[in-house]
């Protein structure tokens, strides 16, 4: 699972709104933005078909090779500049003949017909903050805008915003990445990872008081208005690496985010902070906690295998309360080999990246996913594996030619469902690539090379780099992902497995009340979502937090398994931006369950509206 644990620790010791938000420029094939063009310098060595192509290399003879590992041409380097003339669109690799295991790679795209469209599902993990120099910023974002991504992913160090509570630091990395992406034409998600120390001792930890949370929003979304569309108030806070927090933890947090953003800027997307593992008892709390009027879009990452993908969508889905799912960070990654310097994959691994590459889009947006995040733009090694799709020097791997035919092929996609086929993976989807409505089918082999007779001949083809074939109604699929677009839907309804349904969409207003309790973390058994209490109970803080305007007055009940007692305060009175501490003295029967419990804390506020904690138990005696 990737989580960026070791990065982080070298860095840091109302459903109505949101249905109109994220449809308001829903039409489709129409975009404010305008098209992307290359930067003259041409960074990563990214060009675009019908540019003379021109790259930088050391003196000397040099083979050019294809993506398939073909010598198209020798050249010459003259003034350490080797000129290709027009390349068709592709990967290309130059090498010299002394020295073969050194190489420099260029891409050729084909130029996008329109702009990207602003509901495209086609997105990227860029990490833009934490990677790249300020100066750099402005190619990488380039590099995006060319392979027709609608959104990016960065990051973000709480403590390097808000070094002090209150005291905001200004001209920030973060601050160049919200403007080069922006700027590019970039929708932007940004993620936060820890807390401040003065905010939690223990940066993997929530904040201790919500308050820093809610304030610390507020001030990011505010501050970024206009260049950062959307925001997970944490990042996979359900492992250890970032936390190892409850369901019910989680919740609590969510709640108090979703206001600072919508405090901050009532137009920004409010994300659910991230899941990275798929634990139903961690799901399960997040509905229990009746957490969805607090998100508007249900967030999960995944690095599971293809075969996985229905499953582990399903559970996900089941908890969504009908919001998009947003998958932002996902991939089947590859080892890397050779030099250790260098830490790059072997070329048979190079090409299986690229081919992998759709596969995971076509697999995620056909179970539902309404943006994919493709993990991950930079080199970036953790372990023995290799994410990044492009090298240090911004040069292209292959599969970041296989991600700009994704963004142009499947712009705007919406699935239509996979043909039913015993060997072959096929999936349909509408799309607008070049601003064409179409039927776009990716099929590929998993059993080798075989034939398959389409309904009809295609009006294109291409292959998974986004190269042109020639249109035949008898292909033959491989391993290698291939793209054939169709006028109209040319399956009948009998040959589809539709896509899964959404749920239905849950539409409770939020309550500006926000409950918490307070865990040591060595109290917490992450794998059943619970926390372990003594067989002679315990006391523990429970807070209550007003969000909202004026004050907060109203009752509290506790809900509890048969056998346990709870002993609280009842009325709770909270003016706004304030939080008021009670105790809750919970005692589990004698003879307790070895099952886990669930303790339900309610508040009834009047027209603020209800609001709802509820967290699981096992004691001691019977969770050892």
């Amino acid at each position: 699972m990737k989580c960026f644990r070791d990065l982080v620790q070298s860095i840091v010791p109302t459903i109505a709104v949101v249905a109109a938000f994220l449809s308001a420029k829903d039409v489709r094939g129409e975009s404010a933005r305008t098209l992307p063009a290359p930067s003259p310098s041409h960074p990563g060595n990214v060009f675009l078909e019908e540019e003379d192509v021109i790259v930088p290399l050391p003196n000397g003879v040099w083979q050019v090779l294809d993506a398939d590992d073909r010598v198209i041409a020798s050249v010459e380097a003259a003034e350490e500049t080797a000129r290709l003339g027009q390349l068709p669109v592709g990967y290309y690799r130059l090498r010299q003949q002394e020295s073969p295991e050194e190489w420099v790679s260029l891409a050729v795209l084909r130029r996008l017909g329109v702009p990207t469209p602003e509901t495209s599902p086609v997105a990227v993990d860029v990490a833009m903050s934490w990677f790249y120099p300020v100066e750099k910023m402005p190619d990488v974002a380039g590099l995006c805008a060319l392979a027709g991504v609608n959104w990016v992913r960065d990051r973000l160090a709480w403590r390097e915003i808000e070094p002090q509570r209150g005291v905001f630091a200004e001209n920030t990395r973060y601050d160049a990445a919200a403007e080069a992406q922006s700027a590019a034409g970039l929708k932007v998600l940004q993620v936060n990872h820890s807390s401040p120390d003065w905010a939690n001792p223990d940066h993997r930890r929530f904040p201790l008081d919500l308050r820093d949370c809610f304030n610390f929003h507020r001030h990011i979304a505010a501050r970024w208005a206009g260049k950062v569309t959307a925001f997970e108030p944490w990042n996979e806070a359900d492992i250890p690496g970032f936390g190892g927090h409850t369901g019910a933890e989680m919740a609590s947090l969510q709640k108090a985010a979703y206001w600072g953003i919508k405090a901050g800027n009532p137009d920004a997307v409010a994300c659910l902070n991230v899941f990275a593992l798929h634990n139903r008892a961690q799901l399960e709390e997040i509905r229990t906690n009746e957490t969805w009027p607090y998100f508007e879009t249900f967030n999960l990452h995944h690095y599971a295998a293809f075969d996985a993908y229905p499953s582990l969508y399903a559970d996900f889905r089941e908890v969504s309360a009908g919001r998009p799912l947003w998958v932002t960070e996902c991939a089947m990654p590859l080892r890397w080999s050779g030099d250790d310097a260098k830490k790059e994959l072997s070329d048979e691994d190079l090409k299986e990246q690229a081919r992998r590459l759709p596969k995971v889009f076509a697999g995620s947006l056909h179970e539902g996913s309404r943006a994919t995040f493709y993990f991950l733009l930079p080199h970036y090694v953790e372990g023995p594996t290799q994410f990044g799709i492009i090298r240090p020097d911004l040069t292209p791997r292959p599969a970041y030619v296989a991600l700009a035919a994704v963004g142009r092929l499947l712009a705007d996609a919406r699935p239509i469902g996979r043909v039913k086929h015993d060997r072959y993976r096929l999936y349909a989807f509408h799309a607008m690539p070049d601003g064409k409505e179409r039927v776009v089918l990716i099929a590929w082999s998993d059993q080798g090379a075989g034939p398959y007779s389409l309904p009809e001949t295609p009006q294109e083809s291409y292959d998974h780099l986004g190269r042109t074939l020639p249109p035949a109604k008898d292909v033959e699929l491989t391993g290698s992902p291939q793209y054939f677009l169709f006028p109209k839907q040319p399956y009948a309804a009998i040959d589809l497995a539709l896509p899964p349904p959404s749920p239905e969409t849950r539409s409770e207003p939020p309550c500006p009340v926000v409950f918490q309790t307070v865990w040591p973390e060595s109290a917490t058994d992450l794998s059943q979502s619970a926390y372990r209490i003594p067989a002679e109970g315990a006391d523990i803080p429970l807070y209550v937090y007003h969000f909202g305007s004026g004050t907060a007055s109203g009752s509290l009940t506790v809900d509890t398994p048969n056998g346990w007692t709870a002993e609280v305060s009842t009325h709770a009175e909270v003016p706004a931006g304030e939080r008021l501490e009670r105790r809750l003295r919970l005692s589990p029967p004698r003879e307790a369950s070895a099952s886990v419990q669930t303790i339900r804390v309610s508040g009834d506020f009047g027209h603020l509206g209800k609001a709802v904690l509820a967290f699981r138990v096992v004691t001691e005696e019977a969770g050892k």
